[in-house]
């Protein structure tokens, strides 16, 4: 098949294009600049030049593909505009694809659900913070009733492995060098679910050939690897002392982070395992970290 990958020179594109076409897929990558149209034809793949405010681009795109993986998404995340641009880019791809059956994928994110394990099945209510994103995830999964095989694949807090410099784990290393202390919120107890990125590479080539329609699929190798575990690597990589800080220093002393280390988010992905056999393979976070490739340079 031809596919039409948005995002496909970032953190988890440029390990899912090399997937597709190592499976026989040939591959159409959004570029938005000449440094990612580069990174896209290097890897093998046509370029198409655009970005997500290119309506012309994604529709073009899509038409001339036999299946869409919506990666890209504008940063910051959670502002107004980066939401409402992501609407725009999935209802484009919706009637694109509308009454072909073709396969269109969408990213998202695992919920937070307190006091037990997120699944698949977890109703998307469209809530709090992320509620405009959780609106346009719900809108793709509409998709199914248009004649679109949409799905979404789920990623967990973190998507590790050598290479990364802007998610969570690279920002909480710069945060202990700067601070001079590893630290962790309260007993550290409170879990992240984790993948490596080439496992959830593989898993977005498993929903595009195969996912029904209207499915939710969660890209979780580990169910949940507690805030503490996390941070005595960091420590013990970086020489410094591993504490515990309170809830009520945990926002002056992690900023913008503190929020996302105090949720306790652990993620389920038996069901996407059993319906597209899929089995990480690759190291655990705790594992990848013990490499110390993470702890080569300082963030970008």
């Amino acid at each position: 098949m031809r596919i039409f990958v948005t995002g496909a020179s970032g953190w988890i594109g440029s390990s899912l294009v090399p997937e597709l076409i190592g499976a026989g897929h040939r591959v159409l990558g959004l570029a938005r600049s000449d440094a990612s149209a580069r990174a896209v034809a290097n890897m093998g793949a046509e370029v198409s030049r655009g970005d997500l405010n290119d309506i012309d681009v994604l529709r073009t795109g899509a038409l001339d593909s036999d299946g869409v993986i919506h990666l890209a998404f504008v940063v910051p995340s959670v502002s107004e505009a980066a939401t409402r641009t992501d609407a725009q880019a999935i209802e484009t791809f919706a009637a694109s694809l509308a009454g072909s059956g073709k396969p269109l994928v969408i990213s998202g994110g695992t919920l937070v659900t307190p006091g037990r394990v997120a699944t698949e099945r977890d109703e998307l209510v469209a809530a709090g913070p992320i509620a405009a994103r959780i609106t346009n995830m719900r809108a793709a999964l509409a998709a199914a009733d248009r004649g679109v095989r949409s799905c979404l694949v789920m990623l967990p807090r973190s998507v590790h492995g050598e290479g990364e410099r802007h998610g969570f784990i690279p920002q909480l290393i710069a945060m202990a060098r700067t601070k001079g202390v590893s630290g962790y919120i309260g007993d550290g107890a409170n879990r992240w679910p984790a993948v490596h990125r080439l496992d959830s590479a593989r898993l977005f080539r498993l929903a595009l050939e195969g996912a029904p329609a209207g499915s939710t699929l969660h890209a979780v190798a580990e169910e949940g690897v507690p805030i503490r575990d996390i941070a005595e690597v960091i420590g013990r990589h970086l020489d410094i002392p591993v504490v515990s800080i309170s809830p009520e220093d945990a926002g002056e002393h992690f900023t913008w982070l503190a929020g996302f280390l105090g949720f306790d988010g652990p993620a389920s992905s038996a069901l996407t395992r059993e319906l597209l056999a899929w089995e990480p393979t690759h190291l655990g976070l705790i594992d990848d970290l013990d490499q110390g490739h993470y702890f080569h340079a300082p963030v970008a």
